[in-house]
């Protein structure tokens, strides 16, 4: 009955405006009824017929001049009410201005009495707000019958938590969404109700989740501490309840959130740490005008490292990789962002010497960062002598070529799995390490060498293969239940390689602090819950034991090495001394011009690093 009742478009603004007018002339008659006791007389009648035509026109006036037909009468907000009282009281105003005015001049009364003009302003303003609100109650009540399908609680019963409510409320017919309980952590809002919704605390929150009663979480409070969202993220994934997340409030549409913007949280949000505070002044120091190179530019790292290094004001960068594709995407971002002229985008293979050592030498760079690698683990195994080459070789030339052309610092991005070894990629990468540290020992270049783990999200990693896997309806594959990994954000890991890049000197090995180590079998439970699946019964996991070269627990310091704190608490510095000789050095250049050297490879590497170790027992 109510749905046949309602329109279904919304009302034209023309007859919004007719009905406010019809509104403010019932309040006029009304209010002068009430003045004069039900008996307006008749000389007052002779005032309105002067009166009524322009108390009209200035109402008119005034609702086009203040919008009040604009907004959508089923979605009427505190902005509307703020609207029409403006634009009563302005109209009120003038009367009342002209009625002190016209006593001043002597020449009669006032024109209308102060009392109907106070009546008829609290009238019009009371039914035009109320009418409205009374439209969008029945469209609400409309819409909640009978197809509420899921049950809502809200994390957070602040500011950001009543206008989460207010977006559901506002499209509950699309969402088919029923708000029944706020959570908070401030006692003194516990056991009160907010709109009529109780608003409970996390314990009793729990037990409505256990009840089965709760479908979906919105977590509403804007810079949530990092523990807390994990805690209250793994309380509602316990019961089956799915967590969704409210954007930062910098990302709403016109000052206002919108339903569509309360995203599915991502496990990257709950893997994330806590923001980490750097001092940007050395950074800047370091590269605002200079002259910056990043390789590997069109990879995880490389591509933040040249986001944030702009925010840095570089005189130009150049950015060399040499997979055409992504770079392609990598400049399409750039002319978006509006700063493609600040970057040189140019395909480069760092295993041609020559080719780099042109490059730089014509750039004539301030800074490198080398960035480029082959870091896939399994696929390196199958070609030691690829990784060797673009690795250890790779980095090779590009610090002889950032010598050649008088670069006076070379920064180069190593990895976890450069420590203790047990995979040709990890070994690769720890010649590479100790060939930037036999360099440095005699270089004019300031040469540092920054180490950190895996990053969520990056090209290949775990993360997006799992979402791939869930999406196609599984199996997810884990390696071994008992497998560890150290996480880290893409633009965390860069940030402190720009830090340690400030303060590096010759020869520092900077090791970043990664956090707690995860499960990744505890990782690809949490992913199946985020996606509001059940393991075993909507999707299996598959263990598919270690693959060559993987290690059961990564390590972020080898058993030669040893810490020393820096003024980062985050940033660490390895004590590493260098230890390939000149001997070494032949060996490895020699190696260099015997193409697809497979085993002479392997060879070389257990005999350079001890520590390697190609047991697949981690």
């Amino acid at each position: 009955m109510l749905n046949a009742l309602l329109p279904k478009r919304h009302a034209p603004r023309w007859m919004v405006t007719v009905v406010d007018i019809s509104v403010s002339i019932l309040a006029l008659y009304t209010a002068a009824l009430l003045r004069f006791e039900f008996r307006i007389p008749e000389a007052e009648w002779l005032i309105w017929k002067a009166f009524l035509p322009v108390f009209i026109t200035a109402r008119l006036a005034a609702f086009l001049l203040f919008s009040t037909s604009a907004g959508i009468i089923r979605h009427t907000g505190l902005e509307d009410v703020k609207r029409i009282a403006m634009c009563t009281s302005a109209v009120t105003i003038v009367f009342a201005s002209a009625n002190l005015i016209a006593a001043q001049m002597g020449n009669a009364p006032y024109w209308i009495p102060f009392s109907i003009l106070g009546i008829e302003w609290i009238l019009t303003t009371a039914i035009m707000v109320s009418s409205r609100w009374a439209v969008k109650w029945l469209y609400l009540q409309n819409k909640r019958h009978p197809g509420v399908k899921t049950q809502i609680a809200i994390y957070g019963a602040g500011e950001a938590g009543l206008l989460a409510k207010e977006a559901i409320d506002r499209e509950l017919g699309e969402s088919g969404m029923k708000l029944i309980a706020f959570i908070d952590d401030d006692r003194n809002k516990i056991g009160k109700k907010i709109e009529g919704i109780d608003i409970l605390n996390a314990h009793q929150a729990e037990m409505l989740f256990a009840d089965g009663r709760v479908d979906q979480m919105i977590l509403s409070i804007q810079n949530l501490d990092k523990e807390k969202r994990r805690v209250m993220v793994d309380m509602a994934l316990r019961h089956g309840v799915r967590p969704l997340d409210v954007p930062p409030v910098e990302r709403w549409i016109n000052g206002a959130l919108s339903f569509g913007q309360i995203k599915e949280l991502r496990i990257e949000d709950l893997l994330g740490r806590e923001p980490i505070e750097l001092n940007s002044h050395p950074i800047l120091e370091n590269m605002q005008g200079k002259r910056v190179v990043v390789t590997g530019a069109a990879g995880s790292i490389g591509s933040e490292l040249v986001r944030q290094l702009l925010g840095y004001q570089p005189s130009v960068l150049l950015a060399i990789d040499q997979a055409e594709t992504p770079m392609h995407d990598l400049h399409l971002e750039l002319v978006q962002l509006g700063v493609e002229e600040m970057v040189d985008l140019q395909i480069g293979d760092v295993r041609d010497a020559e080719q780099i050592l042109a490059t730089l030498q014509s750039f004539q760079p301030d800074v490198v960062f080398h960035a480029a690698a082959y870091k896939h683990v399994p696929m390196m195994e199958k070609q030691p002598w690829q990784a060797f080459d673009t690795n250890a070789m790779g980095s090779l030339n590009v610090l002889m070529a950032a010598e050649a052309s008088g670069c006076p610092r070379f920064v180069f991005i190593s990895t976890d799995k450069a420590v203790n070894p047990t995979s040709v990629m990890g070994a690769t990468k720890r010649l590479a390490e100790l060939l930037v540290l036999q360099r440095a020992s005699t270089s004019k270049t300031q040469c540092v060498i920054t180490r950190f783990g895996n990053v969520l999200g990056s090209n290949g990693s775990v993360i997006p293969l799992f979402k791939k896997q869930i999406e196609a309806g599984g199996p997810i594959t884990v390696t071994d239940k008992e497998v560890t990994r150290y996480f880290m954000t893409i633009p965390e890991a860069v940030s402190l390689v720009l830090e340690a890049a400030a303060i590096g000197k010759q020869d520092d090995v900077f090791v970043f602090d990664m956090g707690q180590s995860i499960k990744i079998m505890d990782l690809a439970k949490k992913m199946i819950a985020l996606a509001g699946m059940e393991e075993g019964k909507d999707i299996k996991v598959a263990i598919t034991g270690l693959r060559p070269g993987e290690k059961m627990h990564e390590e972020l310091l080898s058993n030669r090495e040893s810490l020393l704190p820096t003024h980062h608490p985050k940033i660490m510095r390895a004590n590493t001394p260098p230890s390939l000789k000149a001997a070494d050095l032949e060996r490895i250049i020699a190696l260099s011009q015997t193409k697809g050297a497979h085993p002479e490879t392997l060879s070389l590497l257990h005999a350079l690093i001890p520590e390697y170790s190609s047991s697949q027992n981690g």
